[in-house]
């Protein structure tokens, strides 16, 4: 599936992303035609390389050639790009990231959608980034789009309604359950226009997908910052399935997990026993405890889950609220395993689970079930070993 991934370590705006998407490999020329489209007069549109802390970028540059008078409702909005001659796909998406931007203003405002009129993201440069940014997704062809944490920046930022502190209003609002950070940077770097549109098209926020990165683009933003590259980075490929190994790359049952640690020196056996039972219940493919000796001579406990990078943020939230740990460490690992399959045998003692482990089809080991052989021990009151073997010899004359 073909991805598109905004990296927003400088945030993200409308012209931002424009000049990413063409700087990706989106036609400068075959937009600026479809643009055309819009019906929309009154501004110029070019693309011009910039230098931003070292890193070569694209800055899109919409200039508007007449003065406009008057702010736009959300249905005078609509109404231009209803009316146009853009496709059905086009508009329909431009749609719903003005839409999506409306409903945000109202809930900020308490006031009917309908009532809503936009100020700087009325104007024409930002219906132009909007609907060039839609543009671009269909010239290069995204179906999937993800989005990196949110750097939003910090202070305050003058707007029509006064002065507000950064993220404003309605880019908080249309962040809404997205991961955003502050850094002392100052500055609004993300804008409504860009937060709208990954409010919009975006499915999921987070780390890099999987994918085979076939192109990158940077995006300029307006200003420039000493040691700090203010561009939206985008990302375009295919999606790799878990599982799937990229060309050229051999990774025979590697997968990509997670590490979440801690220590702690004051938590008792117990608790101890009790958060490995319960991590392993919420997810974890494995728990254990290493014997450490920690500050001030005092012998602790070195706790370590092993997760998928899904359930990291849920051990976390495990360590802080079963330990009296204060921090945890999380990185990423990548382990190899062996397929693993479950096969069950009759024995004179019942029925028993034996857990076979595979390499490239052939079986490299097989485990009786403790479980099971424990059961059928005491049920027929022989030693656990004698259970053990016999569902080893019923494995290996099922499998000949």
């Amino acid at each position: 599936m073909r991805t598109l991934y905004f990296d927003c370590f400088a945030g993200i705006s409308g012209d931002m992303t424009l000049g990413a998407l063409v700087d990706a490999g989106a036609d400068a020329r075959e937009l600026t035609e479809r643009l055309s489209l819009l019906g929309v007069e009154g501004y110029e549109i070019s693309f011009e390389k910039a230098d931003r802390s070292g890193i070569s970028a694209t800055r899109a540059l919409v200039r508007l050639t007449r003065e406009e008078k008057q702010h736009r409702h959300l249905s005078h909005i609509e109404k231009i790009i209803g009316d146009s001659r853009l496709n059905d796909s086009v508009k329909e998406r431009a749609l719903k990231i003005f839409r999506r931007l409306g409903e945000a203003e109202a809930r900020v405002h308490d006031v009917p959608v309908e009532r809503i009129h936009f100020h700087e993201v009325g104007a024409v440069d930002a219906i132009v980034d909007v609907v060039g940014a839609c543009i671009c997704f269909e010239l290069l062809g995204v179906e999937r789009f993800a989005a990196s944490a949110l750097h939003v920046g910090s202070g305050t930022v003058e707007m029509a309604h006064g002065r507000f502190p950064v993220p404003p209003p309605a880019v908080a609002e249309l962040l809404r359950g997205a991961p955003v950070y502050s850094t002392d940077i100052v500055g609004e770097l993300v804008t409504p226009t860009g937060a709208a549109i990954l409010a919009t098209v975006c499915e999921e926020f987070g780390p890099l997908p999987r994918m085979r990165v076939e192109a990158t683009g940077y995006g300029a933003g307006g200003r420039e910052y000493k040691n700090f590259p203010n561009v939206l980075r985008v990302l375009v490929g295919e999606s790799v399935e878990a599982g799937e190994t990229p060309p050229g790359v051999s990774r025979q049952g590697e997968e990509e997990l997670l590490m979440v640690e801690t220590n702690v020196d004051d938590a008792s056996p117990q608790v101890l026993g009790h958060l490995l039972g319960r991590a392993l219940e919420a997810g974890a493919l494995d728990c254990y405890f290493t014997h450490v000796q920690m500050k001030k001579d005092r012998p602790g406990v070195l706790v370590s889950i092993l997760c998928r990078p899904s359930d990291g943020e849920a051990m976390h939230e495990l360590l802080f609220a079963e330990t009296p740990t204060l921090g945890v460490r999380s990185y990423g690992v990548r382990r190899r395993a062996l397929e693993r399959e479950f096969v069950t045998v009759e024995t004179e003692f019942g029925t028993i689970a034996v857990k076979v482990a595979r390499k490239a089809g052939r079986v490299v080991g097989a485990t009786p079930e403790y479980d099971d052989c424990h059961a059928a021990a005491l049920a027929h009151d022989v030693p656990l070993r004698v259970v053990q073997e016999a569902a080893l010899g019923a494995f290996r004359r099922s499998a000949v």
